[in-house]
């Protein structure tokens, strides 16, 4: 059996250019839990903004999500954005940050957020995969688990 992968090339750096990058002298030493934190929240800014170029830039190109409504890649999770930013508030709490490598960490944590125009809030808890490619953070995975009853 033979499986062709495409793999789209994309220019991080070009992508990335309005975000500074995380500065370290040696790709040996793994980045705090703020640093993984400080990119996650860009993540849900870019949501609360509706700054679908923000959000495309923090993902990488092969990004792959399990939400409760299915699996999404990169052009799904920024296509989102196509009418109107989907967050108002957010909060995070509980952060959790595992190192797999000095360059691939895991962060979960619980998240409290409000949609524009919902009265609520409503909570789940998420885990983002981030990888260090070519000395710039991007997401490569991320789950979403809704909490019942919050």
């Amino acid at each position: 059996m033979i499986y062709i992968l495409d793999f789209a090339t994309v220019d991080l750096a070009a992508e990335r250019a309005h975000f500074p990058p995380m500065q370290h002298v040696e790709n040996t030493t793994p980045p705090t839990l703020d640093e993984i934190l400080n990119l996650e929240k860009q993540v849900w800014t870019a949501l609360m903004e509706g700054n679908a170029a923000a959000d495309r830039a923090l993902l990488s190109p092969d990004f792959l999500g399990v939400y409760p409504t299915g699996f999404a890649n990169r052009d799904d999770h920024v296509g989102q954005f196509a009418d109107a930013p989907t967050m108002a508030r957010f909060e995070l709490s509980d952060t959790r940050l595992r190192v797999l490598t000095s360059d691939i960490v895991l962060l979960s944590y619980r998240a409290d957020y409000q949609r524009p125009k919902a009265g609520g809030w409503e909570a789940m808890l998420i885990s983002s995969l981030w990888e260090r490619r070519h000395d710039v953070w991007v997401n490569s995975f991320s789950q979403d688990t809704p909490l019942e009853g919050k």
